[in-house]
């Protein structure tokens, strides 16, 4: 991040006590200062969900340009450049530009209270406003309901991704509280799209559209994907349509991707042929593998790769990828957030592991202690004191190793990786 970034950052830091407070009265405020650019912008599709928020925007922007169509797209957490979070018809935002439209709405805002996510939402709406595109890729912050996206009054479609247990302080303790939360994005007039979802969730999404009169288009009902030799088929009202292969790899990227193709196709008239830009989305961190110099810490013929699922239904996807990686072992290297069900994400992984080392990587973001992930393993894990450190220790025959659990932890390993 620039000096100048970094120091607006922490001055509007001080303009609300709590770093989250999910409410949209600050943000609509600033945004009648602002002239509401929330009602100038192109369509837009909301994403919302537990896990798969971000898989699902990039395959929505590798299909709208695979279509020759600017997007816009607005995503969040970052992993090493603040300026990731906000993508301008198709490029992401300059340094320099973020600066200044920051230092822009911060003078606009005159010191009152908002919080940083909500200023930077406001900014985000204004260069959107102000740039033309032919699609706003919008992904939610936290929750749906009370999120800063949500001033969106109608967007051109809604999605909602696989929800599980996260963030229950702020959200709830039950999949029914958080679902409906994340259903706070489907709004009247606008086609909402999801996938497999447990009961209870699917029930509160069906409620909420059936509220607003509005369509639900749920996965093996109103739209279906099977893979195939070589790809995916993919069949809605529209018809079937044979694809190739998502891009991003793992059984789960599979739902990911054809919720981006039942929400875009709900929305837009979006030619066939773009629908194939699923094979060439791209988003640092989920099953990504690893080159130097981590690859160059162990043998030659091991692989290192690295995933951000950091909650206990990221857990379960992950663990069901490794059930794929039998060939080899594999060997775990895990750091967490503070705030996170370390036991309820390892649970499902611990079978399926040769080994376990737990990280508190330098300049990991509230960086859980190695203690309590060794706690929480029940013993399987040993503790290391870098990820570097806990490659350097494995050796054997031709293995893999899976780095996970948090965000924060992908994003300082991928400030370290060679491009």
């Amino acid at each position: 991040m620039s000096d100048r970034i970094e120091g607006l950052i922490a001055r509007l830091h001080g303009l609300h006590p709590r770093l989250i407070d999910l409410s949209l009265g600050r943000l609509n405020a600033l945004l009648a200062k602002l002239g509401h650019p929330e009602t100038r912008l192109p369509p837009v599709i909301h994403v919302a969900g537990t896990n798969g928020k971000g898989s699902t925007c990039a395959n929505l922007r590798a299909i709208a340009e695979a279509a020759g169509w600017r997007a816009h797209v607005y995503t969040s957490p970052h992993l090493v450049r603040f300026t990731e979070r906000i993508v301008l018809a198709g490029q992401e935002i300059s340094q320099a530009a973020l600066a200044a439209a920051l230092a822009e709405v911060e003078t606009i805002n005159d010191g009152a209270p908002i919080t940083v996510f909500e200023l930077l939402t406001a900014c985000a709406f204004m260069l959107f406003a102000r740039v033309p595109a032919d699609l706003l890729i919008l992904e939610v912050g936290l929750g749906g309901r009370y999120d800063a996206t949500n001033v969106i009054a109608t967007p051109a479609a809604s999605a909602i991704t696989a929800i599980s247990i996260d963030h229950r302080e702020f959200l709830g303790d039950t999949l029914a509280a958080i679902a409906g939360e994340k259903a706070g994005i489907i709004k009247r007039g606008a086609p909402a799209i999801t996938g497999r979802q447990p009961p209870e969730v699917l029930a509160v999404l069906r409620r909420e559209a059936e509220l607003l009169d509005t369509s639900l288009l749920v996965r093996d009902e109103a739209w279906w994907v099977a893979p195939r030799e070589g790809g995916i088929r993919f069949e809605d009202a529209r018809g079937s349509v044979d694809l190739p292969a998502p891009a991003l790899p793992g059984l789960h990227q599979i739902e990911n991707a054809a919720i981006a193709l039942a929400a875009i196709r709900a929305a837009m008239d979006v030619p066939v042929a773009a629908l194939a830009g699923i094979a060439r989305a791209h988003w640092p961190a989920r099953m990504q593998r690893l080159a130097a110099p981590f690859a160059n810490l162990v043998p030659a013929d091991w692989e290192v790769w690295l995933d951000g699922g950091h909650n206990p239904g990221a857990g379960l996807v992950l663990a069901e990828h490794l059930r794929g990686w039998s060939d080899r072992p594999v060997h775990l290297i895990v750091g967490m957030k503070k705030s996170k069900d370390v036991a309820d994400f390892l649970a499902p992984l611990l079978p399926l592991a040769a080994s376990i080392q737990a990280v508190a990587e330098p300049g990991q973001h509230e960086a859980l202690e190695v203690e309590r992930i060794v706690a929480a393993s029940a013993g399987r894990a040993v503790p290391a004191a870098t990820v570097a450190d806990a490659l350097s220790t494995l050796s054997g025959p031709a293995a893999r190793v899976l780095i996970c659990g948090s965000l924060y932890l992908a994003g300082t390993v991928l400030q370290r990786t060679k491009p």
